[in-house]
């Protein structure tokens, strides 16, 4: 989702040396923060202290860099250790996960893999104070109308009183709590399922595995589909146009020659899907349907919604 890896450029030099500008910056945030109506008071608790942050300028000038090949990509995301502890998560939280499938028809194998990839089932989800992060990043230049939206956005959030500023922790980024949400997302998407009239995405399972299932369902998520499956191709298939707009009645992709490769029968009749090789021809093949892009609403990442599946999967297998 708005994992919000983004590539931005700072000068360090230039932040530091201008504290003046610096406490002008914040002012005009604060006149803006005021006529969105914001308290006085919970300025002053989330500004506290807040300085340009040279962690996140570093991370936000030197970003992760992904260039690895599907097979590499799900090699290290999808290991054994994953499994077995999502595994433990998904039994612990199991009567939890069904009351939210009953609420928001979201399947627990696809909410259990979010999880997973996103904070590896709660254990972490950045040591950025929020409020700091954002407040730089606004400050810093690129991009910097995203960043001051998503600040008021988290401002809001502490003048509802979800969360303190101090608890308010996240990615150098500003992707909060264990969905990794950003503050507009939050706003939209996160649920107050434990009914103690806060919506703790930082601490409360209740709310953590509903607010990622609202996520989905209003990404038109349709209950009790699968994602995809892994398939195999007949040898003459590489003349075949794949990839995910590339999509066709089943009925059409099973007169080509794919086949199940899970041993779960494909779907039958005119259901639309499409086919793609991650890592190109003769590497890994999916059949995917429509949930696929409901996962990418998420993160608009082919191989993450991949992951995502194949981790559900085998979380409740």
């Amino acid at each position: 989702m708005l994992k919000r890896r983004v590539v931005l450029a700072a000068s360090l030099s230039a932040v530091c040396a201008a504290p003046d500008g610096f406490q002008n910056f914040l002012a005009g945030l604060r006149a803006e923060a005021r006529r969105a109506g914001i308290s006085p008071a919970t300025l002053d608790q989330a500004f506290s202290g807040v300085q340009p942050n040279q962690k996140v300028l570093e991370r936000a000038r030197h970003p992760p860099e992904f260039t690895m090949t599907w097979s590499q990509y799900r090699a290290m995301l999808i290991t054994d250790q994953r499994i077995a502890n999502g595994r433990a998560a998904y039994a612990q939280n199991r009567a939890l996960l069904q009351r939210v499938r009953e609420r928001f028809g979201v399947e627990p194998g696809v909410i259990t893999g979010i999880w997973g990839l996103e904070s590896s089932f709660g254990a972490g989800m950045g040591d950025y104070r929020v409020i700091e992060a954002l407040t730089t990043l606004a400050w810093e230049g690129r991009r910097a109308s995203f960043f001051r939206s998503e600040l008021i956005a988290a401002l809001r959030i502490l003048d509802h009183g979800d969360i303190s500023p101090a608890r308010m922790l996240g990615s150098y980024a500003g992707a909060m709590g264990q969905p990794q949400f950003m503050p507009s997302s939050y706003l939209r998407y996160a649920v107050d399922f434990e009914g103690n009239g806060r919506r703790d995405i930082w601490t409360s399972k209740p709310d953590v595995l509903a607010s990622i299932a609202n996520y989905l369902a209003h990404s038109d998520w349709r209950s009790g589909e699968s994602w995809g499956q892994p398939v195999t191709l007949p040898a003459s298939f590489d003349r075949v146009a794949t990839g995910r707009d590339e999509r066709r009645p089943m009925t059409e992709w099973a007169r080509l020659g794919v086949r199940s490769a899970d041993g779960r029968p494909l779907p039958r009749g005119d259901v639309s899907a499409a086919v793609i090789q991650p890592d190109g021809p003769g590497g890994e093949a999916f059949l995917v349907y429509a949930n696929f892009a409901a996962i990418r609403r998420y993160n608009p990442s082919d191989y993450y919604a991949l992951v995502v599946g194949l981790l559900g999967d085998a979380l409740v297998s």
